[in-house]
């Protein structure tokens, strides 16, 4: 008789393979299941739910966080602005006013950016206060979102839960972001009142300031003052209808402290007059409503001259921050805007506006950068 083949038959070899892909199908299903797990149980951006375990709400990361906390967490009010509003904590306003606050910070602080964001609070919240830093130069933006032209991760602002394999198999959110958020929840010191602060290794003196600021050359003919109308017209028009659709919410309006580098430069690109009427007619606009209360702090000559409160043309330390937040905490008329004295406020800021340029501005041209458009 012939012998036995001990070798594998190809019906056997098929088998074989056919095991090995079935288990390997099978462990990566295992695998995959289990990275998406722990994004899903840790949620470092918050996409589903809150902080839990004991975990802290590391706010860090403002486009990847923001709209998540902002549809998840339990708050009662928010401080939305721009960078400059990064600053502040959010302590002072929740003693101040006896609130629970989030922060919705977008760069720039685009309105409709910051409308949006205060959309998707009202979803699931009643807001007490919604504490609003009026950046000038947003009315004077296009009155559309933004983020997606910005290159924001949409899977998170979407509710679309097909696509948000982005984030559950992401291996900066694996390998870096959750690490990051046990680390400051467990071993670290980080503060929650502290969300997307940006200050603390910042460095705010003349010198900060002036190096930053590229001052033009030529200075531009001065725009008309309607120049932005179009703009300022649908951007006033997205906040005014959320003080209409929400007529239980406070809304505390305030125009942030620009250093007088900003006003210099308004000027030498010519947006200065058109900048001033945007700011007029949008305060005007929206002092008509019984839910609003507004605050001016870009007139305070003691802050905005002394360049040792700022890194460069906009950015004002937190010390500027807390005394902004402690004015409208106590209602400082010094500082508030009504019908009244609304017209009086601006032509006062034009004339110091114009002060700067002339006075205020001469002792430091010779320390400052001259940007000849080359």
């Amino acid at each position: 008789m012939p012998s036995e083949n001990l070798s594998s038959t190809p019906i056997q070899k098929q088998d074989s393979v056919q095991s090995f892909l079935k288990s390997f199908f099978f462990r990566s299903i295992i695998f995959m299941i289990a990275i998406g797990g722990i994004v899903v149980l840790t949620d470092p951006f918050f996409h589903y739910h809150k902080p839990w375990f004991g975990l802290k709400a590391v706010l860090t990361d403002k486009e990847y966080q923001c709209i998540g906390s902002l549809r998840t967490f339990d708050y009662d009010s928010v401080i939305a602005g721009s960078s400059v509003a990064e600053n502040y904590y959010n302590g002072w306003f929740d003693e101040g006013f006896r609130c629970q606050s989030i922060k919705a910070i977008r760069s720039y602080g685009a309105t409709a950016d910051l409308c949006y964001f205060l959309d998707a609070a009202y979803e699931k919240h009643d807001l007490k206060y919604v504490f609003y830093n009026m950046d000038t130069s947003a009315l004077a933006a296009d009155p559309a979102p933004t983020f997606e032209l910005t290159g924001c991760p949409m899977y998170l602002y979407d509710k679309n839960l097909l696509n948000d394999v982005e984030y559950l198999f992401n291996k900066g959110v694996l390998m870096e972001k959750i690490p990051y958020m046990i680390a400051n929840s467990v071993i670290g010191d980080y503060d929650e009142n502290n969300s997307y602060n940006w200050a603390q290794w910042k460095e705010f003196n003349q010198d900060m300031a002036l190096g930053l600021y590229m001052r033009k050359a030529e200075i531009d003919p001065m725009k008309e003052k309607d120049y932005y109308q179009d703009v300022l017209d649908g951007n006033i028009a997205l906040i005014r209808a959320q003080a209409e659709n929400h007529p239980e919410t406070q809304f505390k309006i305030f125009f942030p402290a620009y250093s007088m580098l900003f006003w210099d430069n308004l000027y030498r690109t010519g947006d200065l007059e058109a900048y001033l009427y945007n700011m007029e007619q949008a305060a005007e606009a929206l002092l008509t409503y019984e839910n609003v209360e507004m605050y001016y702090f870009q007139d305070d000559t003691d802050i905005i001259t002394n360049l040792e409160n700022y890194m460069d043309t906009l950015h004002f330390s937190p010390e500027i921050n807390r005394f902004m937040a402690e004015q409208m905490i106590a209602q400082n008329e010094t500082y508030r805007l009504t019908e009244e004295n609304c017209a009086g406020k601006f032509a006062g800021m034009r004339e110091l506006s114009y002060r700067i340029v002339n006075e205020y501005m001469l002792p430091y041209e010779d320390l400052i950068k001259v940007d000849y458009g080359l």
